[in-house]
């Protein structure tokens, strides 16, 4: 495959058609995650395409030329609003805020950022909402796993005992009124690994609203992705947990017929191969697999999607795939599902009509697969695989 040249900031400004931004957005790969291909808008579409690299993958907005003239800058500018967002809620950054937390937080109270603030009461709220599926507070036992560096590894169950005594949103004391939060456990670590990348979809799209554009389709490193209105088109997006590629020429040329934007998803055993697709208007679409973070040990695969109520990894899901409202919900949701497995999920769904998802579970033969569809109306997503 022939090298591809790389998207420039002055490309986008100077108006290039989407088939030549998208195109030139295919990259080679980020260091330390590989970069997820992503599939473009068909010939002579006038869709624009303005992306930026942050949070270890590539961020992209696409909207239609025609109809948001000289509208690029809003989405640039918008765009930039990431890199204050990741400096805030990276882990890897000494610098970060959420860093400065977990290490000041568990000897005395520590004034937080409102929109920050903001952020841990809704984590809070949905980890008490999926009985404790979903946690920010797991960092420790991401550590002990070796996930933290991409690097799985055995821990000893000891090791996980130790690290699970200090999860649990019961450990954290938020003070609303002073805007505080304290650790009521020493060695709690907060990761927002799994809400904040939605997080910063949310405000990031809320900025490219102001700026005057609103269709458009946002997604981030290809696992995460919000729609705002919609567009009568054959654009096709994929989505994958698996950040694998997958070839353009296989990708049906169908057409929406109502506005909104189609996003497909990926198969989680068989990269090539497209399971499903969606139609999103103002609506996100996150999704959760193992599919790329995982170990082998002793015949036995260990996925890095971790069950914090158990602190060992989660295994009855392929996939989870979950529409919400925010981007935020939709990635935490997904994860909280993965973990939850498919009856608890079911349940979940059926006291959250707002929420829909589609869930992957093995089949009994070998590489087969079952799509559990939940709260999705039939004109509104099609299986393909």
């Amino acid at each position: 495959m022939p090298e591809p040249t790389k998207t420039t900031r002055r490309d986008f400004l100077s108006g290039k058609s989407a088939v030549e931004a998208l195109g030139d957005a295919l990259g080679p790969p980020l260091q330390p995650l590989p970069l997820p291909k992503t599939v473009g808008a068909q010939a002579g579409s006038h869709l624009l395409s303005v992306s930026r690299e942050a949070m270890a993958c590539l961020f992209e907005v696409v909207f239609d030329a025609a109809d948001y003239r000289d509208k690029t800058e809003a989405a640039v500018a918008a765009l930039e609003l990431l890199v204050p967002l990741e400096e805030q809620l990276t882990v890897y950054r000494e610098t970060g805020e959420v860093v400065q937390i977990n290490r000041r937080a568990a000897e005395s109270p520590v004034e937080v950022e409102a929109g920050l603030f903001e952020l841990l009461q809704r984590a809070v709220a949905l980890s008490e909402a999926t009985g404790g599926a979903f946690e920010i507070t797991a960092g420790r036992l991401s550590k002990v796993w070796g996930f933290y560096r991409r690097q799985g590894q055995m821990p000893a169950r000891e090791e996980v005992a130790v690290a699970l005594a200090t999860v649990g949103s019961r450990h954290l004391q938020l003070d609303a009124s002073r805007r505080t939060v304290q650790f009521l456990e020493p060695g709690l670590e907060l990761n927002l690994g799994a809400i904040g990348k939605g997080y910063a979809l949310d405000r990031v799209a809320d900025a490219i609203q102001a700026g005057g554009i609103n269709d458009f389709l946002l997604h981030g490193g290809n696992s995460s992705v919000l729609a705002r209105g919609g567009r009568i088109s054959d654009f096709r997006f994929q989505i994958s947990d698996l950040n694998a590629e997958s070839p353009q020429s296989e990708i049906p040329n169908l057409k929406s017929e109502i506005p909104s934007w189609t996003v497909g998803l990926r198969h989680p055993l068989q990269p090539d191969v497209r399971l499903a697709e969606f139609e999103l208007s103002n609506q996100a679409l996150g999704t959760s697999g193992s599919g790329t973070q995982f170990f082998h040990h002793q015949g036995k695969r260990y996925g890095h999607i971790l069950d914090p109520r158990s602190g060992w990894p989660a295994e009855q899901m392929l996939s989870a795939t979950v529409i919400a409202p925010t981007a935020e919900q939709a990635d935490a949701l997904s994860t909280a599902l993965y973990v939850l497995g498919l009856e608890a999920a079911r349940a979940f769904c059926e006291q959250h009509a707002e929420i829909s998802a589609l869930l992957v579970t093995a089949a009994p033969q070998a590489g087969g697969t079952v799509l559990h569809p939940l709260n999705l109306a039939d004109d509104r997503w099609q299986q393909l695989a």
